[in-house]
């Protein structure tokens, strides 16, 4: 279910339950309707309130948490592939099918990552199929940087500066798939479906007494209907923070563009690199 389905679901639900108090309210017996009972369930609808918006608070905090956890992720991960590419410029001719294979990588990865977004120019990478929307998992996507992977462990340095770097090549690329699987994982929502189908009932408790104890006037009926939307929209926020690649609020992929330009940009055949012998 997408996260304005998660959003539409608790609104009517919520609003069921008010509906439900409604049809209810005439049946109940006289004596409680009293006053007394009238407060006691005032005062126990004030105890679910809090409880509710105390776990709504936790359940925000924590996807928030989540989303600015797999924004850092992303950044350093484009970071470390610039890093690469730096480090496979600076090897030499040697390592140019390489830097291609990463510059092809890292276009196919952004294509299909934010597919809502123009694709990287050009038609040097395949077009992924088969990675689930906003994700970077994808059979295709990861036999490619495993090109990458295969391709430096072939390297055969020609003298001690490459022998260097081609150790701090197979480093830098050990990183890049540790993170890639990191963000792949945290592509995944983290909160429990028992957990929120839970908090939808007690939601709706809350809303089940409001109809057993709000007068029939207009204004009432408004004030309910703007509670169920404010608690539904909280509900979208924290299933769009809880899945940062896909829905509204999705991790930018200005990160992972700024890499692509660093890679396109050839190198100065002019610059002569100083070698150990």
């Amino acid at each position: 279910m997408t996260e304005l389905g998660y959003a539409a679901l608790v609104f009517v639900l919520l609003l069921g339950g008010t509906g439900l108090g409604v049809l209810l309210k005439p049946l109940l017996p006289e004596e409680h309707r009293k006053h007394e009972t009238v407060q006691l369930v005032q005062l126990v609808v004030g105890m679910l309130v809090t409880f509710a918006a105390l776990v709504l608070s936790l359940l925000t905090a924590s996807a928030k948490t989540s989303y600015d956890t797999a924004t850092d992720d992303m950044r350093a991960y484009a970071a470390d592939l610039i890093q690469l590419d730096s480090r496979l410029r600076d090897y030499g001719e040697g390592a140019d099918a390489t830097r291609h294979a990463l510059r092809v990588y890292t276009a196919a990865a952004i294509a299909s990552t934010w597919p809502q977004e123009g694709a990287p120019p050009g038609d040097y990478y395949p077009r992924v199929q088969g990675a689930r929307d906003g994700e970077l998992e994808s059979t295709q996507l990861g036999a490619m940087l495993n090109t990458v992977g295969h391709q430096i462990a072939l390297f055969d340095p020609h003298d001690r500066y490459q022998a260097a770097l081609a150790t701090r090549l197979g480093d830098l690329f050990a990183r890049v798939r540790d993170t890639r699987w990191r963000l792949i994982e945290e592509a995944h929502g983290t909160i429990s479906r028992p957990f929120f189908a839970m908090l939808t009932l007690w939601l709706m408790l809350i809303f089940l007494s409001f109809g057993l104890v709000a007068p029939h006037n207009s204004l009432a009926a408004v004030m309910i209907v703007l509670g169920a939307v404010s608690i539904s929209s909280s509900v979208y926020v924290i299933v769009d923070l809880d899945t940062p690649f896909t829905g509204q609020i999705i991790i930018a992929s200005d990160a992972m563009r700024d890499a692509l330009r660093h890679m396109n940009v050839p190198r100065d055949p002019g610059v002569l690199l100083p070698r150990a012998q």
